[in-house]
This record gives structure tokens, C-alpha cells and sequence, in this order.
């Protein structure tokens, strides 16, 4: 099991390599298109953009999630 305070970095891990993969493959094939060069073309992008969004998430997530946070509905009945 994974402690409580890596909890935040690996959560950063995963949703970095979830959205990286996705995205730099989706990105790459419609710019570039499918050929025997792809796979090159597409892991050149997955290690450019990886630590970029690693990084975001990393210092990110938890300003955005405070600040979401602050425009819940209060759903209590009066």
C-alpha cells in the first residue's frame, strides 16, 4: 500500500502518464499520421511534454481543487 504523503505524487504519476499518452498520441498521429516513423514521433512527444505536465499537476491540483472547493453548493436543507 502507498502512505498518505505519497499519495499526492502519485496521483501526480498517474494522471501525468493517463493524460500524456492520450493526448501526445491522439496529437501526433492526426499532425503526422500513422506510418512506420509514428512510434518515434510519438514517444519524442511523450518525453517532451511528460515532465511538463507532471510538473503542472504536481504544484497544480491542489490550488485547483481549493479553489473548485470554494464554489460548491452549499446543499444542507434550511
Amino acid at each position: 500500500m502507498i502512505k498518505a504523503r505519497y499519495i499526492p505524487l502519485v496521483t501526480a504519476l498517474a494522471m501525468s502518464l493517463y493524460m500524456v499518452s492520450i493526448m501526445t498520441f491522439v496529437i501526433t498521429w492526426v499532425n503526422t499520421g500513422m506510418d512506420q516513423a509514428f512510434l518515434h514521433r510519438w514517444w519524442r512527444a511523450f518525453y517532451i511534454a511528460w515532465p511538463v505536465a507532471f510538473t503542472l499537476i504536481l504544484i497544480g491540483a491542489p490550488r485547483i481543487t481549493r479553489a473548485i472547493q470554494r464554489l460548491k453548493r452549499d446543499d444542507t436543507p434550511r
